[in-house]
């Protein structure tokens, strides 16, 4: 591509697409490498970030109500999450990561070493434009 010429949006669907299906590629591994699904994964990295009503894990996660309390059944099972009634509301059920679902989930992450590697690559001036583009795009931009 020479210089100033404008990359059209079809080419930066492909480019997205061929990097998410990388890393979701790599994600579904490094979830079956602690045996679990890449839904069960999911909902442990969302958790990294803090506890969360089902509802809300769900809406995250875009999936239905009804599959979120499967997949919490099983890493329930496991001792990787509990659920603890809500402070406000009794009847909600907010899900906290244990200290091994703590574990599994950085885990992952850690595992996912293609992902890891290129992001690492990346200078704190490209980090700062990658995450400015991603939150404008994805968090901050129009919608559709």
């Amino acid at each position: 591509m020479t210089e100033g010429a404008r990359v059209d949006t079809a080419e930066l669907m492909e480019l997205l697409s061929v990097s998410l299906g990388v890393y979701y590629g790599e994600f579904t591994a490094a979830a079956a490498s602690e045996n679990l699904t890449a839904s069960q994964g999911k909902a442990l990295t969302v958790l990294r970030r803090g506890p969360a009503a089902m509802r809300a894990l769900a809406e995250t996660m875009t999936c239905d109500a009804s599959n979120i309390t499967g997949i919490i059944d099983r890493l329930e099972k496991r001792g990787l999450v509990r659920r603890e009634a809500g402070t406000s509301d009794r009847r909600v059920k907010n899900v906290i990561l244990t200290p091994e679902g703590e574990r599994v989930a950085d885990a992952i992450r850690a595992r996912m070493r293609t992902t890891r590697a290129g992001l690492d690559s990346l200078d704190t001036e490209d980090r700062d434009r990658l995450r400015t583009l991603l939150e404008r795009v994805f968090l901050t931009g129009p919608a559709v």
